[in-house]
């Protein structure tokens, strides 16, 4: 082979068919899902292409923008006159692969290509990586400018809209965690279609740093879960129906387990059982093994059983599973029917956030404030907290639980912490 071209019969050399981009094809991402290689079977589980179908797909940021190179804004805040009414239009366009399909003894590396393409993110990343693009078009047609080619001037002024509150005419402003987010929204979406947003102009660095100084809040963390919370929360629950039964392994596995919520409905009854599974638990004698997939890789969690049955995540789990008669597939899963009957659907992620303020507002956890703001209070990740706060081991044995890089990061977790444990003052002689 020479350059781009094909050996031919005749020794010549024919053109190479265009290659579709990789980048094209991923952005092919709303259209009806394709059926993957057969050879594929079981890979996704393993951080590879799934088999049987395609991996779950969202309206990504498929919406091509429209303006030539030469429609942008020719300088900070001054859109250039020359846009006619239609190139600040960005209504998504249907998705398409540019060029020419792949020769067929590649077609099965795109098809591949595909697959690990999409499996880069998230597919709730890909779709509030399309939201954010989406308003960042919209606010750009609005105000007659061009999105493409990056440029630093128009994302500067759109920063500045977030946080004014103007974009959406609604008057209220983006957090900074939002704007923040908008901005990398906004790389990754150039970064797809081969061009590079230079988030260091001064032009949007300085906005922005005025932005965190001007707006930035400290966290609001959500009220951890304790050991006497959770006990009574379990107590709201009806241990007569399976859906009871459920809820109560998924509090107690949560809690020990310190896992995030889409951890928890991610997990499946045994390995390599099902293509969206993203950990799956293993039940010994002393407790329960329960292996994850991150976005660092695989880490295993140990959950010891507890001092008592009526509060041992291990014996919940067995409880669960016994009744509901599950041997394969998703192991959290929706109960229709009065609660008598387990469906093949796995639970999505916000169940766990609801299960978790029902319970506690059942259960009358934080009784000291106003019921208006008790639901805000509480979260999946109050269960995460609630073991951090409760352990009473080191805490590197925390850390290792909740799967942190840095103690730094648990510590942010531990609301019962002694935080004058360290009693600078005396120490100084005061």
């Amino acid at each position: 082979m020479s350059g781009n071209r094909l050996p031919t019969p005749d020794g010549a050399h024919a053109p190479l068919p265009d290659m579709p981009d990789i980048v094209d094809v991923v952005m092919e991402m709303g259209r009806a899902p394709r059926e993957p290689p057969a050879d594929e079977a079981g890979a996704l589980r393993h951080g590879s292409p799934p088999a049987g179908r395609s991996v779950e797909r969202s309206a990504g940021p498929s919406d091509t923008p429209e303006g030539g190179p030469d429609a942008h804004p020719s300088s900070f805040g001054k859109p250039d006159r020359s846009l006619s009414a239609g190139d600040g239009d960005l209504s998504p366009p249907p998705p398409a692969v540019t060029g020419a399909p792949a020769p067929a003894h590649l077609a099965d590396l795109a098809e591949r290509a595909r697959f690990y393409v999409e499996a880069a993110s998230s597919a709730n990343t890909r779709r509030a990586y399309g939201a954010d693009w989406k308003h960042f078009s919209g606010w750009c047609r609005r105000q007659g400018l061009a999105p493409m080619p990056p440029s630093a001037q128009t994302v500067g002024l759109y920063i500045t809209a977030c946080a004014a509150g103007t974009v959406s005419g609604d008057g209220k402003p983006n957090s900074v965690s939002t704007i923040e987010r908008r901005l990398s929204s906004l790389s990754w979406n150039y970064a797809q279609r081969g061009l590079v947003l230079d988030r260091k102009d001064r032009h949007i660095a300085t906005v922005m740093a005025g932005i965190r100084n001007r707006h930035a809040a400290p966290p609001r963390q959500k009220e951890a879960i304790l050991p006497e919370d959770l006990i009574a929360m379990l107590e709201t629950l009806d241990r007569g129906t399976l859906r009871g039964l459920r809820d109560r392994a998924m509090l107690l596995l949560g809690f020990a387990g310190a896992l995030r919520r889409s951890e928890i409905v991610g997990l499946d009854v045994g390995r390599d059982q099902t293509e969206d599974g993203r950990g799956w638990v293993e039940i010994l004698d002393k407790g329960a093994l329960v292996t994850l997939r991150g976005k660092t890789g695989w880490r295993e969690v140990e959950i010891g059983r507890g001092s008592s049955d009526m509060t041992c995540p291990v014996v919940a789990l067995e409880t669960w599973l016994h009744f509901a008669r599950l041997g394969h597939g998703p192991l959290f899963r929706r109960v229709t029917g009065q609660g008598r009957k387990v469906g093949a659907e796995r639970l999505n992620a916000q169940e766990v956030a609801r299960l978790v303020k029902r319970a506690a507002l059942a259960a009358g956890v934080r009784g000291d404030v106003a019921e208006g703001r008790r639901a805000g209070l509480f979260a999946g990740h109050s269960l995460r907290a609630g073991l951090a706060s409760s352990a009473e081991v080191e805490e590197r044995y925390v850390q290792k639980q909740l799967g942190h890089a840095s103690a730094e990061m648990t510590r942010k977790y531990q609301r019962r912490r002694d935080r004058f444990r360290v009693n600078l003052t005396k120490a100084a002689g005061l």
